[in-house]
């Protein structure tokens, strides 16, 4: 507790001596104070994200539904290993069918995969951004869930992009699973799944050219 020291005159002596007296501290401030901190925290709880990655994940097929077929054409299979190296190739790496696709070395630069995926995705990519461009200069006024369900309608009737399989092996790090994904959104992708590397990649990714 604060203390306050007066000099007070000693009516004998004549000399002065110093006199203790304790003091009261007014709280009241502190209230106003802890308000305003309280305040403070409730609103930045509320407007603070959570950094998370929504994936959606496919349904399982019951057992009387087929597997539907992936055209090879569309199939872009892309081989994520370590030293932030990926490689890739079109169509299906079939051991029965000879020869092997030839895999091609790529990274996440954006002449890397990136380019990759925006040649081949570039009808639906270029019909994505110029609806967001619409809505960005004010020409085109729609809500975001009715934006939203255009844009996906608009990935559903896609039938020229390409079909990407994202596989790692077990050198491949979890921050290229995430950059793979991230490129995937940058290039309005409109189908991709995350599947097992099978046995014949591991055999191409070891005489892969380094």
């Amino acid at each position: 507790m604060a203390e306050i020291i007066e000099q007070e005159k000693s009516k004998k002596s004549g000399k002065r001596r110093p006199k203790k007296q304790s003091t009261r501290i007014d709280m009241t401030p502190m209230v106003d104070l802890m308000c305003l901190l309280i305040t403070f925290f409730m609103l930045t709880t509320a407007f603070s994200k959570p950094k998370v990655m929504l994936i959606t994940m496919p349904e399982k097929n019951k057992p009387e539904e087929k597997t539907p077929q992936i055209p090879a054409w569309r199939t872009l299979n892309v081989l994520l290993t370590d030293n932030d190296v990926l490689y890739y190739y079109v169509g299906n790496a079939d051991p029965k069918k000879p020869p092997l696709p030839t895999l091609i070395k790529s990274d996440f630069s954006k002449n890397g995969i990136r380019k990759i995926l925006l040649e081949k995705n570039k009808d639906l990519f270029t019909q994505i951004t110029t609806f967001r461009d619409r809505r960005m200069s004010g020409k085109l006024v729609v809500a975001d869930t009715t934006a939203d369900r255009e844009i996906k309608d608009m990935k559903k009737g896609d039938m020229k992009g390409p079909i990407v399989l994202i596989k790692a092996d077990d050198k491949a790090k979890y921050k290229d699973v995430v950059n793979i994904i991230d490129e995937m959104a940058i290039c309005n992708i409109a189908s991709y799944a995350i599947v097992d590397i099978m046995p014949v990649e591991l055999e191409m990714l070891k005489t892969a050219p380094k």
